[in-house]
Formats: structure tokens, sequence, C-alpha cells
């Protein structure tokens, strides 16, 4: 069987990776939110951390919203000394 030509790769999606990640962050938050209430009952049936699981996925998310914004700055810099270049 001959071998199909070989394409050029083609270039990355660029995706607004601060909303992603900031609405993924908002939704732990949330998520933890609505279950602290009812912490107690969770904590009779065996899930008693799902609550802390939720913190721990917003307080995470607050450092992958500080890393995508870095991310982009570094990005928009590199595009500037580019054009400058």
């Amino acid at each position: 069987m001959p071998k199909s030509p070989l394409h050029p790769a083609p270039p990355p999606l660029e995706a607004d990776d601060v909303k992603i990640v900031g609405g993924g962050t908002v939704l732990w938050f949330l998520g933890f939110l609505v279950l602290l209430p009812f912490h107690s009952a969770l904590s009779r049936h065996g899930h008693g951390n799902w609550p802390w699981i939720c913190l721990a996925g917003g307080l995470l998310g607050l450092i992958g919203l500080w890393y995508c914004r870095a991310r982009r700055a570094a990005i928009q810099r590199g595009r500037q000394a580019a054009e400058q270049a």
C-alpha cells in the first residue's frame, strides 16, 4: 500500500484560555458553595470530602488563571518583539 503524501501541520488554534479556565474556576467555587450547607448529610453517607474537593478545584483554578494570564502576556510580548525585528 503506497504511503499518502505528508501535509504540513496546520497552525495551532487560538482559544481564550483565560475565559475557559475562569469559567471552570467559577464552577468549582459554585460547587463548593452549593455543597457546603449539606456537609453533614454528605458526611453521613461517606461523601464529606466533596465540598473540600470543590474548594481545592477552585483554588487550583486561581493558579491556572494566573498561569494563563502570564502565558497570554508572554505570547503578546513575543509577537511584538517579532514585529519590531
